[in-house]
């Protein structure tokens, strides 16, 4: 009997990716020769400055943007357009607000790609009201929810059409931080249980450490990886993990690395302030 641990499967891939496009200022370059892998089963965070390109490499991954060269892969296959085997969660909830939380939750699965029988797509709603203990509101509408049910909404409504995949852009920053936290821990519950591959947008060190398996540190636009860093924690997480040195270590070093590319962006913005 082996060993060996098995191989992991490459289900995302950055290969010599890069992005820019023309402004009236000239081309400006946002995204520069990326690579790097996501496998099966990995939470990857991607963190870095605001506006260095973090969400223009995941609406590469989503299908939205396409780059100037290198490829986005998925599984194997250059992306060309969005699919539903990769459900995307943006800060804004997305969520419909003329529709129901129960219709909102059914949409998807009433589309072509994902149609679903009706017995079926009433089962599937009820199991996601029940899990993000949306049940007592299926006949609501998204303006009488508080922000951390609206986004417990949205990601019901991702999870509802069953992607392979979930990509999270800064899916938290508008709750308070007690809410944030409980959204934390209830998605970390839901991926234990339903096996998902995460791409996650953050700004926030704590989270991306607390979450993440691995996170990705970017640059100052235009967006390159510094640094990739596997985190030693294993699953599933508790809060305790804060209080362990190694903790504080890790925490310390990425906000060092953040913190350099900050500089760096404020620099780059005195200089073009100057220049004009």
């Amino acid at each position: 009997m082996s060993d060996q641990m098995p191989l992991k499967t490459h289900r995302a891939r950055f290969d010599n990716v890069s992005l820019s496009f023309d402004t009236p200022k000239g081309r400006l370059q946002v995204v520069d020769n990326v690579s790097y892998d996501i496998n099966d089963g990995d939470f990857v965070a991607v963190i870095g400055p605001s506006g260095c390109g973090k969400t223009t490499m995941m609406s590469m991954l989503a299908g939205f943007m396409k780059p100037t060269t290198g490829r986005v892969l998925f599984d194997g296959a250059p992306v060309k357009g969005p699919g539903p085997e990769r459900g995307v969660i943006f800060q804004e909830y997305g969520v419909f607000p003329w529709l129901t939380v129960r219709e909102n939750i059914a949409f998807g699965l009433g589309l072509q790609a994902n149609r679903e029988m009706a017995a079926e797509r009433d089962a599937v709603c009820d199991h996601y009201l029940s899990m993000m203990g949306l049940t007592d509101f299926a006949g609501a509408f998204p303006k009488h929810l508080s922000g951390g049910m609206r986004q417990r909404l949205a990601i019901a409504r991702a999870y509802a059409v069953k992607p392979q995949f979930l990509l999270m852009d800064e899916p938290f920053g508008a709750l308070d931080a007690q809410t944030r936290s409980n959204m934390q821990n209830l998605l970390l519950e839901v991926l234990h249980s339903e096996k998902k591959t995460v791409m996650l947008i953050t700004h926030s060190v704590e989270e991306a450490i607390y979450m993440a398996s691995r996170i990705v540190v970017v640059t100052a636009r235009p967006a390159r990886i510094k640094q990739i860093i596997e985190v030693p924690f294993a699953y599933p997480r508790e809060e305790s993990i804060q209080e362990r040195p190694e903790y504080g270590e890790l925490r310390s070093h990425i906000r060092d690395l953040v913190m350099s590319e900050y500089r760096a962006q404020q620099a780059q913005t005195a200089r073009a302030s100057f220049s004009e």
